[in-house]
């Protein structure tokens, strides 16, 4: 049977190495045909499209015109906050596109480097627009914005930009003179390259088949590796860059799976919203490498606290953290929800900006209940969020947890951390 297999495997391969044969003798023929047209269409590549240097003038306008001019009419109330967000969103996505469609462009080891840092420039001011868009999101009043910040973000990518373009431009240059000086000994090659080419691909026809059992091997090898290497990077697309947390994404996922578990059972769920005291203010006192060490401190408490295997911490997004508890009682998470209290206040992160208390403080919201099956998924969240609100204009530095989730019109919080 094997070998009755081995047998259509290999006519199949003689099959498929004849036409690649025929198909590179064709080839051969229209080349010698058409080389001065391939001279032509190379030189107009060079000359005439410049995709890199139109990509990258393309990212270079997005960034004047898209997103600096968003900001402008958004810090003068010319635009709605809604029409703002949008312009932001779409200004980035095209920027990202277009760089990852500059990236996917061949590129020398020589420019490797300067390539790398300008994509971590990108993402670096990149972060200064996101936070731009959360203030949107969240109908915040923009004509804070510092237009001096904003100049000097742009103007900073603009000169580390258009030192690409610079070099993509001499590049082209460049390619084009060697193009022109090779071009005469490349057509005298191109016939002995070409025979030697169909010499070679009917040497690894026979390499090929004498190979495969052992290439399939290897193969299989490749696979459990590649599946694990998966498995890494979805963990990795799981976790929070800064404060190595779960992100909002796994704590749809884990939301959603513990919640319908906790139906099943009928058993304790707990949710608790989080939310940081006055952190803009710390992050205008004390500026934002000061705020992003206290996110990873307060990260840092959580995950000091909420070390049992049902306990779930997330980052949700900008100062919010989540907590998804199970098995968890009314009296132990409101317990929970005071060491994490106390154990932020007794970290002792000064905080001038606060009007609660010296230093960095916490509000919580928490929604404690039985899941059934009458539980809707939204009202565990919509509770907790009610809940933070309370605890924020009752004077911040608490919790308030609640068991009632009954349908409730939900409060939307308004500037809170303004």
């Amino acid at each position: 049977m094997q070998f009755i297999e081995a047998l259509k495997l290999k006519s199949k391969l003689s099959f498929l190495f004849t036409l690649i044969t025929l198909g590179l003798i064709a080839v051969g023929i229209m080349g010698a045909m058409n080389v001065e047209s391939m001279k032509k269409n190379l030189d107009s590549l060079y000359f005439g499209s410049l995709i890199p240097i139109t990509e990258l003038n393309e990212i270079l306008q997005t960034y004047h015109t898209g997103l600096a001019s968003t900001i402008y009419k958004a810090k003068n109330a010319e635009q709605s906050s809604s029409e703002t967000l949008s312009r932001l969103q779409d200004s980035i996505d095209k920027i990202n596109k277009t760089w990852k469609s500059y990236e996917s462009h061949f590129k020398r080891d020589a420019e490797l480097d300067y390539v790398e840092y300008v994509a971590y420039e990108i993402k670096e001011v990149n972060k200064y627009f996101y936070k731009m868009m959360y203030f949107a999101e969240n109908e915040k009043n923009m004509s804070f914005i510092a237009l001096n910040v904003l100049e000097k973000k742009v103007s900073h990518i603009h000169s580390v930009i258009e030192k690409l373009l610079n070099y993509e431009v001499s590049l082209a240059q460049y390619e084009r003179k060697k193009f022109l000086k090779e071009y005469e000994v490349a057509s005298i090659q191109l016939t002995i390259i070409h025979s030697l080419i169909i010499v070679a691909v009917l040497i690894i026809s026979y390499l090929v088949f004498s190979s495969i059992q052992s290439d399939q091997n290897k193969l299989e090898t490749i696979m459990k590796k590649l599946r694990k290497t998966n498995k890494q990077l979805e963990n990795v697309s799981y976790t929070d860059t800064l404060t190595s947390m779960h992100n909002r994404r796994y704590f749809n996922m884990v939301y959603e799976r513990e919640l319908k578990r906790a139906k099943r059972t009928h058993s304790y769920i707990t949710f608790m919203m989080l939310d940081i005291d006055y952190f803009k203010q710390y992050n205008d006192t004390y500026g934002h490498i000061e705020g992003d060490k206290a996110l990873k401190s307060v990260a840092e408490v959580l995950k000091t606290t909420l070390q049992r295997p049902s306990d779930f911490v997330f980052r949700l997004g900008g100062e919010e953290f989540g907590v998804l508890l199970t098995q968890e009682d009314e009296s132990s998470s409101a317990q929970l929800a005071r060491e994490i209290c106390d154990a932020v206040k007794k970290k002792q992160i000064a905080h001038k900006g606060s009007l609660v208390n010296d230093c960095l403080t916490m509000s919580i919201g928490i929604v404690c209940c039985i899941a059934d099956d009458a539980l809707n998924e939204d009202i565990l969240i919509s509770r907790a969020d009610e809940m933070l609100y309370e605890a924020k204009e009752t004077g911040r530095d608490r919790y308030i947890i609640t068991s009632n989730v009954a349908e409730a019109k939900t409060k939307k919080i308004q500037d809170l951390t303004a």
